[in-house]
């Protein structure tokens, strides 16, 4: 059974203060708790599956260069027979059962995609800082470590940025902190989400988060 959920979020200003005026955000989400995580689960395994790249390969010995000639006689030398020095048993002779390059994906439906994102949002709204904007009058490393420290989050646990476009000065600013990435609302990354401590995300973010992913 599909019904909707609001949050209720205080916004947050730059200046550290809060402002008297609060925000929602709407989601649509099955009642039973059990069936959301597993839908989480099944969302976030399905793009670690879809992210391998299965280039691993390694050389058999029909692959490996050389091998043509015996290389001990049959009898006499007091060792065991061997027809060719590529054989898996001899250094850099080829491998057996080795990997080879393999096309991984899996599907999922959308909506069931869109559903997954959806819980993983509302089971981490006390992770959620809504922020009237990201409007910095000079966009330096220290200024973006300022602000940090101004919501209280810590600068060594991962923080994603949630906004409706990302300025090059912005991500400039940000690229020498490994813990912070940013995203646009109409691309939310599952992965992302459930990795970070921190999610910083912009008032008109939530309208755009709205209208993509309660369809």
């Amino acid at each position: 059974m599909i019904s909707e959920k609001t949050l209720t979020f205080p916004i947050k200003l730059l200046t550290g203060n809060e402002s008297k005026d609060k925000i929602t955000l709407t989601l649509k989400v099955k009642d039973a708790n059990e069936t959301n995580n597993y839908v989480i689960h099944r969302a976030y395994l399905t793009q670690r599956l879809n992210e391998r790249q299965g280039t691993a390969s390694t050389l058999t010995r029909a692959e490996v260069r050389g091998g043509g000639r015996k290389p001990l006689r049959q009898k006499g030398m007091g060792r065991a027979r061997a027809g060719s020095n590529r054989s898996p048993l001899w250094k850099g002779g080829g491998v057996s059962f080795g990997p080879k390059p393999k096309l991984y994906s899996n599907k999922i439906n959308r909506k069931e995609w869109k559903l997954g994102l959806r819980s993983l949002l509302i089971s981490k709204q006390n992770n959620i800082i809504i922020v009237d904007n990201l409007n910095i009058t000079e966009y330096k490393t220290k200024n973006i470590i300022k602000i940090l420290k101004i919501f209280n989050i810590n600068l060594s646990e991962k923080t994603l940025f949630i906004l409706p476009k990302i300025e090059k000065n912005l991500l400039r600013s940000t690229n020498n902190i490994k813990t912070i990435k940013l995203t646009i609302a109409s691309n939310l990354n599952l992965k992302q989400i459930l990795l970070a401590k921190n999610l910083l995300v912009t008032k008109d973010s939530l309208k755009i988060i709205e209208d993509t992913y309660n369809g």
